[in-house]
């Protein structure tokens, strides 16, 4: 654990430049609710930059509860895959704010934090969602979150390509050569989690790097 203090670790991303903050409910996500919805609250209200939420979201009362809040986009997960009916409802009233977190292990989606399995592929199941309405997805390969390896390029252009739209890769971002190499291949950005805790990438430097390229 690098930290029990989430809201100040919010705060200081921001200070080094981090252009949004990306938060997860670890804890919501397998319990299917938000279970700290606190401590959210705390961070939405005292940074200045956007931030987005995913875990546990699984209706329009609770996505609706969040914008208030001040979260600037919510990740639909699970929900994307069990309820296509929701995604097709807030993508109507909510449009841009709407994301799907694809999170995939050997190639096939798992849902209810990473503990259930199915047989959807990620590149099908992000063609679905465009038909829904959905305009910006996450990619995350659950073998490599957090193992400071590298991102499974392969698989992050294959979304990129099926879908044709805003894609955020996440899972084994471990060095800035990573970042060039997602930027080349066309996603729209990153989220970078561990290797910033550990020093493995520095935020200013990243940031500056890759506005050069």
């Amino acid at each position: 654990m690098f930290s029990d203090d989430p809201l100040d670790v919010a705060l200081k991303w921001q200070s080094m430049g981090a252009p949004r903050i990306h938060i997860v409910d670890l804890d919501g996500a397998k319990a299917g609710e938000l279970l700290n919805l606190n401590i959210i609250r705390d961070i939405a209200r005292a940074v200045l930059i956007p931030v987005q939420l995913g875990g546990g979201i699984r209706d329009l009362k609770t996505i609706e509860i969040l914008l208030k809040l001040g979260i600037e986009r919510i990740i639909l997960g699970t929900a994307a895959v069990e309820d296509p009916h929701l995604v097709t409802e807030a993508c109507l009233r909510f449009r841009d704010s709407i994301i799907v977190g694809i999170d995939a292990r050997e190639g096939y989606v798992a849902t209810h934090g990473w503990l259930r399995d199915t047989l959807q592929t990620p590149a099908a199941l992000a063609t679905y969602m465009v038909q829904l309405g959905v305009r910006r997805f996450i990619y995350t390969d659950i073998n490599r979150d957090g193992t400071l390896t590298e991102p499974n390029f392969s698989a992050i252009t294959e979304v990129i390509e099926a879908v044709r739209l805003p894609v955020i890769a996440a899972g084994g971002i471990s060095s800035l050569n990573h970042l060039r190499m997602l930027n080349k291949l066309g996603a729209e950005g990153a989220i970078v989690g561990k290797a910033l805790y550990t020093g493995d990438i520095n935020l200013k430097q990243a940031l500056a790097d890759i506005i050069r390229t």
